[in-house]
């Protein structure tokens, strides 16, 4: 496998990224979405701790958490004097939370609002996010929708890269056929427990998009184990939705592995797959990020992980979506 912390580059831009990066929709505070909270001393302390480390890259969004994420996020970036060398920031334009208008006027909206909180004049990936839940995918790739106006904010050097961050499959597949998008975010679908995104994954490849997959612990339940975070993709788990789950921490458990180290380097050892997001809220889980990412695991356990059932549909069908 390649060196997790080794930086690649994203795509057809100059952008390089690790291979492990971290995401920081938890910090935003969202117990509706994880089923726990997270205070701004926490959250700053994580932050403080992904900047300092090997892996210096922040995944964040105008939504997340009402825009407590981003804000936590620039409150150490403005301790520091600025983003750190070296350090990548990603963010995403957003819709109108209550309108659901994703026009070019809302894009920009959108990135100013992301540029203040973050105490930043530019970032290095800016992504369209979630497409799936706009008012319409229509307006958004009208001359004066949010696409086209992503694209021009790269012209005017705001961005050195421009993505879609989305889970919507029937969605993504043709604004990636259609858009020369540089890079791709996909969660919770190419994971031990779902591959739903494989032929994405293989167009992505095909048109030179770089892919970043977030989500791997299928959020959370193969990173903190079943019997203490019983949910899956956002969801309070039944028995059923469970037992997929059950199956991974079994076989990581005959041959010593940590389950959480097997989802990461799952994503990680694919070639398709540029960097692996991981979602952390406390600041001890970067440093067991990255000890996951290094781990050593055998190629009998890699054999049984390979041999078990995955799903192949939308993950998030049954899914209750409450922003903020």
């Amino acid at each position: 496998m390649r060196d997790p912390l080794e930086r690649r580059r994203l795509g057809r831009t100059d952008v390089m990224v690790p291979g492990v990066c971290f995401g920081t929709s938890g910090l935003g505070d969202m117990p509706g979405t994880y089923g726990y909270s997270v205070d701004e001393e926490r959250a700053w302390a994580t932050v403080r701790a992904v900047l300092d480390g090997p892996a210096p890259f922040l995944d964040a969004s105008r939504n997340y958490g009402d825009g407590r994420s981003e804000q936590r996020v620039g409150d150490v970036i403005r301790e520091r004097g600025g983003l750190p060398d070296g350090a990548v920031i990603s963010t995403k334009l957003d819709r109108d939370m209550e309108t659901l208008k994703f026009d070019g006027a809302r894009a920009r909206q959108s990135l100013e609002q992301s540029l203040e909180a973050l105490g930043v004049d530019r970032v290095q990936i800016l992504h369209v996010h979630d497409p799936e839940y706009a008012a319409s995918v229509e307006e958004m790739t009208a001359a004066d929708g949010s696409i086209p106006e992503a694209f021009k904010m790269k012209e005017e050097g705001l961005a050195d890269a421009i993505g879609l961050a989305a889970g919507n499959l029937e969605i993504m597949m043709p604004l990636l056929r259609e858009w020369p998008f540089d890079v791709l975010i996909t969660h919770n679908r190419f994971t031990l427990l779902n591959r739903s995104a494989e032929a994405m994954l293989d167009l992505a490849q095909e048109r030179g998009i770089a892919v970043m997959n977030a989500a791997p612990y299928a959020s959370g339940v193969l990173a903190k184990g079943t019997a203490v975070h019983p949910r899956v993709v956002y969801q309070e788990a039944t028995e059923e939705m469970l037992v997929p789950a059950r199956r991974v921490e079994a076989v990581c458990a005959e041959h010593g592995v940590a389950p959480g180290a097997a989802a990461l380097q799952f994503s990680a050892r694919d070639p398709r797959v540029v960097a692996t997001i991981c979602g952390v809220s406390k600041p001890e889980r970067v440093q067991q990020t990255l000890d996951w990412a290094t781990a050593d695991i055998p190629a009998a356990a890699w054999a049984a992980l390979e041999a078990l059932p995955y799903d192949t549909d939308d993950p998030e069908t049954t899914r209750v979506y409450t922003p903020g």
